[in-house]
């Protein structure tokens, strides 16, 4: 609940302070007072956006701060999700700077709008003529039907289940799709292993291929060097062997007359003997190279191979092609299948399904049998309101898929006027109408649903003082449950508050301000009689106000 709000340099507000009761708080005064810009002040406690306009004082900043009682209100996750200390008493600040800049505080933590719009969202529930209500919203509308049907330990044992069914939910989405993550990293990696695998790699064959492809590709070069080679050593007439042979014999003639010959002579025949031996070679060589143009064209293609592989594993030799195939080989191996995980899931989830659908089934039917008491509760009241014509038809459709709340897809279908055409009430244009039957709704389902404070203005625009004492009445009865601020012309309405404020504007240095005070039993009396009759009012408005407020 809101226990204060202070507002300092705020239109024409220069400082005020408002205390509200646990019960009914009535605000009443004169027209134009500034009766709105309390409520735009506290729309700034609600997120909404800030103008320099606001500034009472051009040079000075705007300061909006409200005091809450939250220990009702089961906000500690909030405060936790978003790292603010938390306490029972809760303060909210915003700030409009000269500048333009606008600050907002949680317990003196400074956070943004959407931060403070969801907070205070759950603190104040703004009830204006022409606002959007929240009895639009589908989830509210179902909110109220499970607070009448009073399942709640049923709904919170659903939404455990439900929690857990969405839990493995996810957690099987996750697998499966990690399967098929993994099945296309596995097939991508079989068929590297399976391209190197079927290209049969073997250490060095790169440089046997390109030896071999360096001889055919010089076959013919290599034969004409070798065979002049062969020639000029022992094929000819005057080949290098036969002269070096006629040298020995020249030698060997002399080799006796000096000791030092004989070692020369025998060096002289072993390069013979050597010379001999190379021209064999050279021959033999030569005879055996010949140009091949079919081997050419397979050993091109081998090496082909090899380099494609190379440049696309962007290594630079076979050896370093093996380690990857190697690699390959046990990546593979350590890929495990997750079908029996897969499949225990997916059991669980079937068995947790058919569950959560038995409970569906039993939250729908409560949900139904409270339907036609709340919508006669609903038109009896409104008809009380002036709205004898109005319908309410509350459809509960249940569906097989599983949300949060159950199955059921629920709507509250609305005509304020006879003859009218049911619609969603998200389609039914908001005003009076929906103010009083938001007013009826939440005064039936008050003591079994938590509601923030509610803040109604002027709803009770163009009705008649009985209908105004009824709508005072089940304001008066709200409030037993929740806290209730009402913006009121009416004096019926006025006569039921716990805490009656009269907003009233004064001049100051030649300026118009705002004041606003707090009224006590003789200044209510007469503050009803007035908005009974006139300024000053009649002796007969002042026993009718003291009638209302049940004054001897």
């Amino acid at each position: 609940m809101i226990k204060s709000l202070q507002i300092r340099n705020y239109a024409i507000i220069e400082e005020l302070e408002i205390r509200f009761s646990e019960g009914l708080t009535i605000i009443t005064g004169e027209t134009g007072a500034g009766k709105s810009i309390l409520l735009g002040a506290l729309g700034l406690i609600m997120g909404e956006r800030a103008d320099t306009k606001a500034l009472y004082h051009l040079d000075q900043k705007c300061v909006v701060e409200a005091l809450f009682d939250i220990r009702k209100y089961r906000l500690q996750d909030f405060f936790q999700e978003n790292d603010i200390d938390y306490d029972n008493e809760l303060v909210i600040r915003r700030e409009i700077l000269p500048s333009g800049k606008s600050r907002a505080f949680i317990n003196d933590t400074p956070v943004n709008l959407r931060e403070l719009q969801q907070l205070s969202g759950a603190l104040i529930d703004l009830h204006q003529q022409f606002d959007t209500l929240d009895i639009h919203q589908v989830s509210f509308q179902l909110r109220m039907l499970d607070a009448l049907a009073g399942h709640r330990t049923e709904l919170e044992a659903y939404q455990q289940g439900y929690a857990e069914y969405q839990r493995l939910k996810h957690q099987l989405e996750s697998l499966q799709e990690a399967d098929r993550q993994a099945m296309r990293e596995i097939d991508f990696l079989q068929f590297q292993y399976n391209e190197l695998s079927a290209a049969a790699l073997r250490e060095g064959e790169q440089d046997e291929l390109e030896s071999e492809l360096d001889q055919l590709a010089n076959a013919e070069e290599i034969k004409r060097v070798l065979s002049n080679l062969y020639q000029g050593l022992s094929g000819e007439e005057q080949a290098v062997i036969s002269q070096l042979e006629e040298m020995a014999v020249s030698l060997n003639s002399v080799r006796k007359f000096h000791p030092a010959l004989e070692s020369l002579h025998q060096r002289l025949q072993g390069a013979i003997y050597e010379l001999q031996d190379m021209a064999e070679e050279f021959e033999r060589i030569g005879e055996s190279t010949e140009y091949d143009g079919e081997r050419i064209v397979e050993v091109q293609q081998r090496l082909d191979v090899l380099y494609r592989l190379q440049n696309k594993h962007q290594v630079s030799s076979i050896g370093e092609l093996l380690e990857i195939q190697q690699r390959l080989e046990g990546q593979l191996q350590t890929y495990g299948d997750r079908s029996d995980e897969i499949d225990a899931i997916q059991a669980r989830l079937d068995v947790l399904e058919k569950s959560l659908q038995e409970r569906a089934a039993g939250l729908s039917e409560r949900r139904r049998e409270v339907v036609p008491g709340f919508q006669k509760n609903v038109l009896s009241l409104l008809e009380q309101l002036s709205m004898e014509h109005a319908q309410l038809q509350i459809q509960v459709r249940p569906t097989r898929t599983l949300t949060s709340t159950g199955t059921d897809e629920v709507e509250f279908l609305f005509a304020a006027n006879k003859g009218g055409r049911l619609l969603p009430m998200k389609d039914v244009a908001s005003g009076g109408e929906l103010s009083r039957l938001t007013l009826v709704t939440k005064s039936l389902v008050a003591s079994a649903i938590p509601l923030p404070t509610l803040i109604f203005d002027e709803i009770d625009t163009g009705i008649s003082g009985d209908v105004a004492l009824k709508m005072g009445n089940i304001m008066r009865g709200l409030s037993d449950q929740h806290q209730v601020v009402s913006i009121t012309h009416s004096p019926q309405v006025a006569s039921k508050a716990n805490t009656h404020y009269f907003v009233f504007k004064q001049i100051k240095d030649e300026r118009t301000v705002t004041r606003v005070r707090s009224l006590s039993q003789e200044e209510r009396i007469r503050a009803i009689a007035t908005m009974l009759s006139q300024n000053p009012p009649s002796d007969s408005a002042i026993e009718n106000a003291k009638e209302l407020l049940g004054v001897a």
